[in-house]
């Protein structure tokens, strides 16, 4: 379809001009009624934060996303550009993307002026009228709103209040479009009085000139609760006049973050190998980012992003994606170990009270994933140990140990335990790598007397690869549980029993 070139044939077009939250409000209603997807790929937010967005927007409103990093609300923003028009007609040479039939600016104004019917226009389609700028400490309001250009006035021989001398910031170059700031508390309180006039009256002064040029925006904003508190504050006048305020959350269920880590993680190498990571293992990832949100080592006002179990996944992937390539495998199955080595992905996702500090990040790390396997397997097998028993914080600490009464005996369904407890008991020990080839690998886990019973026996795993996994995933659980010892390397575990560790420890053996 050729579209109108001038005035006078847009005029003959039928075109009727209206503002950019109306037409957001029209496409939205329109997108309603087609029961289209309105964000595609925001997973998790169709009940709480959609909606919200939704009566937002046909409120014609400006608002504010509050929530936790990695809550996916600039992507959010970003998606707004979808209900803008496909293209929109704008004076040709315009800096503020003038309408034709409403210009604003003085050399647009002019020009509609002079050559009436005949004035040229260009088309701007959806994509060029979203902008986002991240507030800064050093953002100014030329940045934002512009300023007079010194240049300009020398060169035209004008005055410092004729509005042609302008040097327009990104605002008003956005003009019929949305513009997103995010981490509003970051920006400069004298900045964000500057914004006030912009929310409330729709237009823009530069300096202490009269020039007042009226602006055709959705003001679209995010923040996170801990800038909020502690490195800046949006002001009470400014908050005031954001219509809406939308608070954003992590995925609520185990669906909502495997769906959210599978749609945005790498797998999908091209090297030769197939990488299978099974639904167990994904479970394990997600449960990291569980363990870590209510982490006593975890600043929580920091939040743990969705990013952790998204660059997991990928460094797990990674892993056995080199493992294959070294080994020959032509399909590989992730391990327990390889989710040791791709803690990397979890040191730098959170950021740590001064408990944390002390211990280290990495440290830390391998406690979150502890407690996520330990979570793990017991949703899946058996209980260890008999509800209400008192466990020893420290299997090394005396007095501890000593303040512990004679443990019950374990739960009926716990003996499938019993076989390969005592394996261990004898005095064996079987030592887990990430590199070794997987025949190496199954084969050293059959060793181990009751252990493919007991995996068979209660998640009934489909092929070779997954046994060896959730057989791992039983030696692995069965450590957190103080079952067993466990020795960390650098690309190995070494599993052996646990009172012949506690023994050989205090006596000075190792």
């Amino acid at each position: 379809m050729k579209r109108p070139s001038t005035l006078g044939a847009l005029e003959e077009s039928g075109y009727r001009p209206r503002t950019v939250k109306n037409e957001i409000r029209n496409n939205l209603l329109r997108a309603i009624r087609a029961d289209d997807e309105l964000f595609p790929g925001i997973v998790g937010y169709e009940r709480t934060v959609v909606p919200q967005i939704v009566n937002a927007l046909l409120s014609l409103h400006d608002f504010i996303l509050l929530g936790l990093r990695g809550q996916a609300k600039s992507r959010v923003l970003r998606s707004l550009s979808r209900f803008l028009d496909e293209a929109v007609p704008v004076v040709r040479g315009s800096e503020m993307n003038d309408d034709p039939m409403r210009p604003v600016s003085a050399p647009a104004v002019r020009l509609v002026e002079e050559a009436a019917p005949g004035t040229p226009i260009d088309w701007v389609f959806r994509d060029a009228r979203f902008g986002e700028k991240l507030a800064t400490p050093d953002v100014t309001m030329a940045d934002l709103i512009g300023d007079i250009d010194p240049i300009k006035a020398a060169t035209q021989r004008r005055t410092y209040a004729d509005p042609e001398i302008i040097h327009f910031g990104v605002i008003p170059r956005l003009n019929r479009g949305i513009f997103a700031i995010n981490e509003l508390p970051d920006l400069q309180p004298r900045i964000q009085v500057g914004l006030l006039n912009l929310m409330q009256e729709k237009d823009i002064q530069i300096r202490g000139f009269p020039v007042r040029l009226p602006v055709d925006l959705l003001m679209v904003y995010s923040a996170n609760p801990e800038d909020y508190t502690n490195r800046g504050n949006i002001i009470t006048p400014l908050k005031d006049r954001i219509g809406s305020q939308i608070i954003t959350h992590y995925p609520k269920t185990l669906e909502e973050a495997t769906a959210i880590t599978r749609q945005e993680a790498w797998t999908d190498r091209d090297t030769g190998v197939e990488i299978v990571v099974p639904d167990l293992y994904q479970e394990i990832i997600e449960e990291t980012a569980v363990q870590a949100r209510a982490s006593e080592f975890v600043d929580q006002n920091s939040g743990v992003s969705v990013r952790l179990t998204i660059t997991l996944l990928e460094n797990l992937v990674s892993n056995m994606e080199r493992r294959g390539i070294r080994t020959g495998d032509k399909k590989v199955y992730p391990r327990i170990v390889d989710l040791r080595t791709a803690l990397t992905a979890v040191t730098g996702k959170i950021e740590l009270v001064y408990e944390g500090e002390q211990e280290g990040p990495e440290t830390v790390a391998r406690h979150i994933l502890g407690k996520a396997v330990r979570n793990v397997f017991l949703n899946r097998f058996p209980a260890v140990h008999p509800p209400g028993r008192r466990r020893r914080r420290d299997p090394t600490d005396l007095e501890d140990l000593e303040a512990v009464e004679p443990p019950p005996p374990p739960p009926p369904e716990a003996q499938a335990y019993a076989p390969i407890v005592q394996w261990f008991s004898s005095g064996q020990r079987l030592e887990v790598s990430d590199g070794s080839p997987f025949d190496e690998h199954l084969g050293a886990l059959r060793t181990v007397t009751g252990l493919e019973e007991c995996a068979r026996t209660h998640l009934q795993p489909g092929t070779a690869g997954e046994l060896a996994g959730v057989m791992e995933l039983v030696l692995d659980g069965l450590h957190q549980c103080s079952m067993l010892a466990k020795e960390d390397a650098d690309h190995s575990v070494g599993y052996r029993d646990m009172i012949g560790a506690m023994f050989r420890q205090m006596e000075g053996i190792e």
